[in-house]
Formats: C-alpha cells, structure tokens, sequence
C-alpha cells in the first residue's frame, strides 16, 4: 500500500479534493433549498438533475477523450465544476440549479473516468487492487471530509460554495503537474440488455433498485433532514453516517459472499435495510439512533452494489465482464434519475417520514425479488464464483473490470497459498506415520513373489 501511496498520491490526492467538493455541493443545495422556500418536488427534480447528467457524461465523455485527450478533458470539466459551484449561491432559483446540476453531474462523470483510467494505467498488476481499493477509500474520505466542512460557514451565504469551488480547482494541480502519462483509453460498448437480463435478472433489476437507494441518500438526505428541522451539523452528521457505513461494513460482507450463495446475502441485506429504514419511519427515533440507523443504510446499500456486479460475473464469461459492467452502470444510472423523483413525490404526500418509507419500499422489493430468484435456478458453486471487489457507483467500467480482475487475481493467490498447505500438512502427517511405524517407510513390491526355498 505504501509503494501505491508513493506513485499515485497526486491523482488519489486531487481525487479527495474533488470529493470533498462534491460531498458539499449535495448537501449545501438540499438545505439552501429550504431557506429559498423551494418546495420538496422542486428541489428532487433539482437533485434528479445530477444523476441525468452524470448518465449522459458516462457515454459522451470517452468520444471526448478520443477526439481531444485526457488532459484537456480533465481540465475542461473540472473548471466548469468549479464554475457552477460558484453560480449556485449567485442565482439561486430551482430551475437554474436544476440546469447545473445536469451540468456538473456531467463533468465528474468525465473526471471519475479520466482519473480512473489514469489510476488503472499508472498501476502494475502486483498492485492494481491496493491502488482501487485506495481510489474507493479515499472517495468516501473526501464525502465525509465535505460534511465536516458544512459547519465552517452560513449556508444561506456565500462561503460555503466557494470553498469546495476552491477545493475543486485546487484538486487539478498535484493531477495535471504530475510526471504520469496519459494512458491510452479503449471504450467499452454495453453488452446487449437482453443478454445481460437473461445472464442475470438479479443483476439488471437490482442494479436499478440501487440506483434508486443511492440517488435519494446521496440528493435527499439534506431535504429531509432539513425538513426534519435539524440543524447544519445534525445534517452533515447524519449524511457522513451513510458514508461512514458503506466504507466499514464493505469487507466484512465481501468476505462473506465469497463463502455463501451471493443470492441469500442480497436477500439478507435487503430485507435488513428495509427493516431498518421501516423503523426510522415508524418510530422517529431520536437523533442518535438515527446516526446508527443511516450507517447501517450505507452499511448495507454500498455493499449490495458490489454483491449484484459480482454476482452477475458469476453467470458471464471473463470475455463479457467490462461489457456487462458498462450495461450495469447504464442500469443503475436510470434508477438513479428516477430516485429522488419518486422520493419527492412520496415526501410532499407523507411528510419527511417519505424520504425512509422510500427506502424500506426499494429494498423491500429488491429483497423479494431475490428471495424469488433464489427458486428460480441453483447457486453456482462457491469455487465456481469470481472475487467479490469493493466497487462505488461512480465508478467507471473500466475500474469495475479492473477491481475485479485484481480481487479474483488475489483470491486466486490466497488458494494457491491454502492448498500448498494442506500439502506441506499432508507431507508432515506422512513422515510422522513413517517415523511411528519404520515398516512403512518402502512399500511392497506386489511383482515380487516370496521365495519358497526359504533363502
């Protein structure tokens, strides 16, 4: 990890940065929202707005790459980040947010893949995972770091949107002054939807249940919390919970999907999810528990993301993987623009309780669903299965093929090590029964006969 640090430290650094900026955007706008009186609707087709952005950069940003390169692309959209960040506080009316928002979620669409392709050039393959895993530590990082930044300023002024304005641009400089070539990039076309549904039907329709889930924590949390009457820092709290969740609960639960049926695990966490975000809605928990109840939202929702890219690998050849991830990412990104649509809705008929009745529903269906699926065809074997591989949905198919190749590559090395052990063990009990019996060090020959002249 260290070696990973030393080499790529200015991109994973530029990267936090932008992160911290992004983290901030979220939540500033939710709570803005409610100071200009913009109602519940308007502010989630406001946060919708980012997701149908980041969608469309997702498929325009490579034919940028190949017409102008990663540089100019990379330093294009990062100062147009900066930019809206700045317009924000200066034109505050949902229609126009609605129109940035598009536009910024369009830009670090562009920069997550150009930075990504970069990381995945820089990396060899003895150290490819500890550089993703490094890139998806240091993402959540720089979202909870952008929470903390919430209570340095005012939301109803101006401080607060330039800071992560100056974040943003800032987190360019170690990127485009550092020595690392740009990489030669290859896009990835979808594989057809119908192959990828007949190859995993839990795949398809649970890639989009989640991009459902993490579009409305990620874009309503702050409405809701604002709605809730919380103050600033309770809303960044509670947000940095979410974050928080996801970053500690993903390696436990992918090394339990390793061990089990991928199918049962989606289904456990779902119907926890559902179980905890029905409690938030019934109980109105005090704010503590509710700190508890986000963590476990994002503790359960950052996983299943992983868990659904893994277990559609399992019924695709090593040939289709960077195909199908691209196709899942497309998936995702529609349930991710229809998200905090349907959250809005359901807020503005409910109350704010809406925004945990959302999520209980999600993932009350998407545990069904796979509850379903498990009656449809027997598991694949546990030894048949790819690596599971900590993934973030922003990441670009190019990552997602990359992480998972470094996790079965690395699962592949913990086998090798396993089996020479049990051979080393097999040997050591061999030559302790030799020891205890010496008749049994040379066998007998079954060729040749006992003599009968008794000589």
């Amino acid at each position: 990890m260290l070696s990973v640090l030393r080499s790529a430290w200015p991109l994973l650094l530029g990267v936090m940065l932008l992160m911290v900026g992004n983290g901030m955007q979220g939540t500033l706008l939710g709570i803005r929202g409610t100071a200009e009186g913009v109602d519940t609707t308007r502010m989630s087709i406001v946060m919708s707005a980012y997701f149908a952005g980041f969608l469309l950069g997702s498929q325009l940003t490579p034919r940028m790459i190949r017409r102008v390169g990663h540089v100019r692309v990379f330093a294009a959209l990062g100062s147009l980040i900066s930019a809206v960040l700045i317009l924000y506080a200066a034109v505050p009316h949902w229609v126009a947010w609605a129109l940035m928002r598009v536009l910024i979620g369009f830009s670090f669409s562009g920069v997550y893949i150009t930075a990504e392709s970069w990381l995945n050039a820089a990396s060899t393959n003895e150290n490819r995972g500890q550089a993703l895993s490094a890139y998806m530590i240091v993402q959540m990082l720089g979202i909870v770091a952008g929470q903390a930044l919430m209570v340095t300023g005012d939301p109803s002024g101006y401080l607060l949107f330039v800071i992560p304005s100056v974040l943003v641009s800032i987190s360019f400089t170690p990127i485009l002054l550092s020595v690392t070539p740009a990489p030669p990039f290859e896009q990835i076309k979808p594989l057809s939807f119908l192959k990828l549904f007949r190859a995993s039907p839990l795949g398809c329709v649970g890639m989009f249940m989640m991009g459902g889930i993490f579009s409305a924590l990620f874009g309503m949390a702050a409405v809701w919390g604002t709605g809730r009457g919380l103050t600033v820092g309770e809303v960044s709290a509670f947000v940095a919970a979410i974050y928080v969740g996801g970053l500690v609960f993903q390696y436990p639960i992918g090394w339990l999907s390793d061990r089990m049926d991928r199918r049962l695990l989606i289904l456990v966490l779902s119907a926890v999810g559902t179980l905890a975000m029905l409690v938030a809605t019934l109980t109105g928990p005090v704010f503590v528990v509710l700190l508890g109840l986000a963590m476990l939202a994002g503790g359960v929702a950052n996983p299943l993301y992983s868990l659904l890219v893994a277990h559609s690998n399992d019924f695709l050849d090593n040939s289709d993987m960077a195909s199908a991830s691209a196709g899942l990412m497309f998936i995702n990104g529609l349930g991710a623009v229809i998200g905090p649509i349907l959250t809005g809705w359901l807020m503005e008929r409910v109350g704010s309780d809406g925004f945990f009745l959302y999520l209980s529903g999600v993932f009350g269906l998407l545990a069904l669903y796979a509850a379903w699926r498990t009656t449809r065809r027997p598991a694949p074997a546990v030894a048949d299965t790819g690596a599971f591989a900590v993934l973030s949905p922003t990441a670009s198919p190019l990552a997602v093929e990359a992480a998972l190749e470094a996790a079965q590559v690395a699962a592949d090395e913990v086998a090798e090590e396993q089996a020479a052990e049990e051979r080393a063990a097999e040997e050591r009990a061999a030559e302790e029964r030799i020891a205890d019996d010496p008749d049994a060090r040379a066998p007998a020959d079954p060729d040749r006969a006992p003599r009968s002249d008794g000589a």
